[in-house]
């Protein structure tokens, strides 16, 4: 089984968003004809999403691992009956990033001169709106 990280998973589950399920799993479960579609499905684009039909969250995580085990990919999401799985091919489509983020660079303290003084004048004009019922017939 593949280990990924957080970025990497990250990554992938951003590509992963338009895809649709490319293959089902039904209630026989995991048989050699699904294995063999998985794998092939696998092969052509490396990131495939799968539905699974079964309502037990449990039944679901122990097909993902039994797959991943089984195919050598990497669990990347489990969301609901989605699964999310990775596998690069030999000559891999997807590029993963390396490693985490790059360190913000130090920032530099800098002198900051004081600036003058800019006086602001604010017009006050007529008053509009609730202004006019607060003045009262003063500015009539």
């Amino acid at each position: 089984m593949i280990e990924l990280n957080t970025e990497q998973r990250r990554f992938l589950r951003a590509l992963a968003h338009h895809l649709k399920p490319t293959v089902m799993i039904g209630n026989q479960g995991l048989t050699e004809s699904v294995m063999r579609e998985l794998a092939r499905n696998l092969d052509a684009h490396e990131l495939i999403k799968v539905r699974v039909l079964g309502d037990e969250r449990e039944t679901r995580i122990t097909l993902m691992t039994e797959i991943c085990e089984h195919l050598e990919c990497a669990p990347v999401q489990h969301i609901g009956k989605l699964l999310l799985l990775y596998r690069p091919g030999a000559e891999p489509k997807i590029e993963l990033p390396v490693g985490k983020k790059k360190p913000l660079p130090t920032a530099k303290v800098a002198k900051v001169e004081a600036k003058p003084k800019v006086e602001v004048r604010i017009d006050k004009g007529r008053p509009g709106g609730n202004r006019r019922r607060q003045m009262g017939n003063r500015q009539r």
